[in-house]
């Protein structure tokens, strides 16, 4: 049988209408400043109704996982955001290194700290672990971007590093954005000291 990233979107997409609640919605939009839209369907339903979705219908192979990514990305309701990081979480070992081009589309995209905070210490680090020669010329496109969401992942992406932190570029990073007035870049460098 062939694999349709549409059908496996739509199916996610039906599970979540099935279970929608429409005052934890309008909650949950509020909190994310009414940016996103939402299903209502809080964390521990939602790891739930991942976990059947998976058994299932499986997760897809890694050549799927753009096409379902930017797939549920597209839908309005931010919980279909959470399950492609959940997806790409899974298969993300495998990616070969154009995948930090979807990445930098994601980051880019619906931005905000839910996914950035997700997407950067979990993905990129992946990424940048797997394929070092890629954190060189990506972290300086994302810094003179001025985006300001690259420039946040470029921080965080070592958060889980712990005592293998590059200190080095750490403390370059933040010497290059220790001025900024935008909340989230200084948001990052104090989390991530």
């Amino acid at each position: 049988m062939t694999f349709s990233s549409k059908s496996y979107v739509k199916a996610i997409v039906d599970m979540f209408k099935s279970s929608e609640n429409p005052s934890n919605a309008i909650k949950m939009k509020a909190y994310m400043r009414n940016q996103f839209e939402f299903f209502g369907i809080g964390s521990p339903e939602r790891k739930e109704l991942y976990r059947y979705f998976i058994k299932e219908h499986g997760i897809p192979d890694i050549k799927h996982i753009p096409d379902l990514a930017l797939g549920l990305w597209d839908v309005p309701q931010r919980e279909c955001q959470y399950f492609a990081m959940n997806i790409m979480d899974k298969r993300i070992k495998k990616a070969d290194k154009h995948f930090i081009s979807l990445l930098e589309e994601l980051i880019t995209s619906k931005s905000w700290w839910d996914t950035i905070d997700f997407l950067a210490p979990n993905l990129v680090l992946v990424m940048f672990e797997k394929y070092p020669e890629l954190i060189e010329p990506t972290i300086s496109k994302w810094m003179e971007s001025g985006n300001i969401w690259l420039q946040r992942s470029c921080i965080l992406w070592q958060l889980k590093k712990k005592k293998n932190t590059d200190l080095r570029l750490l403390y370059d990073l933040i010497d290059r954005l220790k001025d900024s007035d935008e909340f989230f870049i200084q948001k990052a460098i104090g989390w991530i000291l």
